[in-house]
């Protein structure tokens, strides 16, 4: 099984999660049907396909698995394990960070990744943030948008759910200088993915049923709620307390 794959399954439940901390930036009405969306869109055909096989992996194998872990492991313990793979994979922040030329930013962030990895108990806690070092998210799509690359198509992509043509590109890098990436025992690596995979999900449980339930299309609704918190992500308008809310296991 491609537990990579599995990393953003479904990328929907996050979507969702983001565009309501910003305050009903969208409504199920103004999200379909305009010409605007037919020139973002133009392979609807194939994504609502796509997406539709996305979620029907998602309620077979991985939101079964979520619900469980959620039941079984202690809210804390949740915590830290959702804690050590975000310090895992902070040098990838780091990068974007120097890339877009947010050099202070990016000397926060090394510095939240000592923290964390020495006194964090290899980042299983988050002592950075009560000292004064916020979380920040960056990925190369994120970069190619803040040099001015264009979105490109609307894509949703199998197992990752939506994205872009220049997204597509940056999940390339993001995948590539993960570190887990390159952990040569491909068993642990595997494992480390899987897990990471199953607590990414159990932290989104309740923005899935949120869509089920606010959405006449909830297609359409992914599609904006990706394409809005993508230009805010890329403008810097997504604050650090709503990317904290947004990773808050509920």
């Amino acid at each position: 099984m491609n537990y990579a794959a599995l990393l953003r399954l479904p990328a929907y439940a996050a979507l969702v999660a983001a565009l309501l901390l910003n305050a009903g930036c969208a409504t199920t009405q103004g999200v379909q049907g305009s010409a605007a969306d037919d020139e973002y869109d133009p392979l609807e055909g194939f994504n609502r396909a796509m997406y539709s096989f996305n979620e029907n992996v998602d309620k077979a194998v991985l939101k079964p698995l979520a619900t469980g872990y959620k039941n079984v492991v202690p809210q804390p313990a949740r915590t830290g394990v959702a804690n050590f793979f975000n310090n895992l994979s902070y040098p990838i922040v780091i990068l974007n960070d120097f890339l877009q030329g947010k050099a202070e930013q990016g000397a926060d962030d090394l510095m939240r990744l000592i923290i964390n990895s020495s006194f964090g108990l290899f980042g299983f806690l988050d002592v950075a943030t009560p000292g004064g070092l916020p979380a920040h998210k960056e990925d190369f799509g994120q970069t190619l948008g803040y040099w001015g690359v264009a979105d490109g198509a609307y894509i949703v992509l199998p197992f990752f759910g939506p994205s872009n043509v220049r997204d597509t590109f940056g999940l390339a890098a993001d995948i590539y200088t993960d570190p887990l990436t390159h952990h040569d025992d491909i068993s642990q690596r595997n494992w480390a993915w899987g897990i990471r995979a199953i607590d990414n999900r159990s932290r989104l449980l309740s923005a899935g049923r949120i869509l089920d339930e606010a959405a006449t299309d909830p297609y359409s609704f992914t599609r904006e709620a990706y394409r809005q918190r993508r230009a805010s992500q890329i403008r810097d308008e997504e604050t650090t307390s709503q990317q904290q809310d947004f990773r808050k296991d509920e």
